[in-house]
């Protein structure tokens, strides 16, 4: 049974060579593939097509592949400013992460993505035989696929299991007394823009993590809910402005005092480059609720 959340689990995000030592079952190759093969994967992804671009650069400064316009098949014919900015922006591949000790996915205990109801946009209350609600302060997440290998298209029919803590910072299906609730997961079907959303609740924040979303980029929903090969998996930072907002507000207590704690510089997953292509785009407020979007190349 895992620690409480004010007491990290010891084995908690400690990266992929240890996950690669203890992570074994049918799917443990196909989550940690490098960022090289999740490419040479991405290539045969659904939506994908050959695209020639010119070298542009970044929001991060960084030189990114700009693709040519995405074919009709690839991209709806009312693509998202979102999308137009995901695409002249692509070129660096989301990092490779660790899903933790607590991703519900089957690789380390129970596996939330075969179970009947799992494929769904909002993802506050449990499934099945509980409706149990988390509580906290509402949060609509997009995430924008594109494919690194074939001109930066979008990866239409691709599919994304997302999953993050409650607010005072406990996962479902693993913490003291939330082992039969399915709450804060969920998988989705990318549209035919490369997106995906999901309504949700900010996350809390616990000692020694960062706040963050986790999440796996499958093929398509058929290898999704059967928890087949894995494109990505990786993390989403959530912006430290939206954190100190949140958690000043009622019900996040614990996070209030947990989250000084930690720094991105001092997270042992978004520390190395301080999450700059992990790190999202908030806007809102506590009263109206928060939108958060990051690109996510693969």
């Amino acid at each position: 049974m895992p620690q409480p959340p004010h007491e990290p689990h010891p084995n908690h995000d400690r990266g992929l060579e240890f996950d690669l030592s203890t992570l074994v079952s049918r799917r443990s190759l196909g989550m940690f593939l490098g960022a090289g093969t999740a490419a040479a994967l991405a290539a045969c992804s659904p939506g994908g097509t050959s695209g020639t671009g010119s070298s542009s650069t970044s929001a991060a400064g960084t030189p990114a592949a700009t693709a040519a316009a995405p074919s009709a098949a690839a991209t709806s014919a009312s693509a998202t400013p979102t999308l137009t900015r995901a695409i002249a922006e692509c070129g660096v591949e989301i990092p490779q992460e660790t899903a933790g000790p607590y991703p519900g996915d089957g690789s380390n205990g129970p596996n939330v993505l075969e179970a009947s109801g799992v494929v769904r946009q909002d993802i506050t209350s449990s499934f099945g035989t509980s409706t149990s609600t988390a509580e906290g302060v509402p949060l609509t997440v997009t995430l924008t696929l594109l494919d690194n290998a074939n001109g930066c298209t979008p990866l239409a029919g691709a599919a994304v299991y997302a999953w993050h803590c409650d607010r005072e910072g406990k996962y479902s299906m693993y913490d003291s007394g939330l082992q039969n609730e399915n709450y804060l997961r969920g998988v989705q079907e990318a549209d035919a823009n490369g997106q995906v959303t999901f309504k949700t609740i900010y996350p809390g924040a616990y000692n020694g993590r960062w706040p963050h979303i986790h999440f796996e980029v499958f093929e398509s929903m058929n290898n999704a809910t059967a928890a087949g090969q894995v494109l990505a998996v990786s993390q989403i930072a959530l912006t430290e402005a939206a954190c100190k907002q949140v958690y000043a507000s009622a019900g996040y207590e614990s996070s209030a005092q947990n989250f000084p704690r930690t720094t991105l510089k001092s997270d042992n997953v978004f520390g190395n480059d301080g999450g700059i292509y992990q790190l999202a785009t908030i806007t809102g407020s506590v009263a109206a609720g928060y939108a958060a979007g990051l690109n996510v190349t693969v």
